[in-house]
């Protein structure tokens, strides 16, 4: 499974740079979905390389799962970011999921900017997790 969590984990980190393109490039609603989806990614490669299977989209309840298996405390601080997120993953692509306008119109520079600080928290949570349990694993195998 090291593998696929290996693939997931680029794609997750391929997403964060897409999302910091869309960025800079006035796109905040698909900054957002990009970084919630390099988030959601991240988080699916933990519980491919436990050998869990990653259903769902929400970050916060994947990373719940990885906190319940391993039975690692995930901070306060990712746990928010997680939420922040998971808020953005049907809003910031369909116009329906708005009291009214279009996600292009909704999504502002501000909300994009905390979507890729939290997406960039994340995943440094995630690659800190990763590369610990590769570690550990090396070291136990010898």
């Amino acid at each position: 499974m090291r593998d696929e969590a290996s693939r997931w984990l680029s794609e997750a980190k391929w997403d964060l740079e897409t999302a910091e393109l869309l960025y800079r490039h006035g796109r905040f609603n698909a900054a957002c979905f990009y970084a919630q989806q390099a988030a959601e990614k991240a988080v699916k490669a933990l519980l491919f390389l436990i050998n869990e299977a990653p259903w769902g989209h929400s970050v916060r309840l994947l990373i719940e799962r990885w906190a319940r298996v391993t039975g690692v405390e995930v901070s306060r601080e990712i746990m928010v970011c997680a939420r922040e997120l998971d808020r953005h993953y049907i809003p910031s692509r369909y116009p329906n999921a708005l009291p009214a306008g279009t996600p292009h119109e909704a999504y502002d520079e501000e909300t994009a900017k905390r979507a890729l600080e939290c997406a960039r928290a994340i995943l440094n949570y995630v690659e800190n997790e990763f590369n610990r349990r590769i570690r550990e694993n090396s070291s136990g195998s010898r």
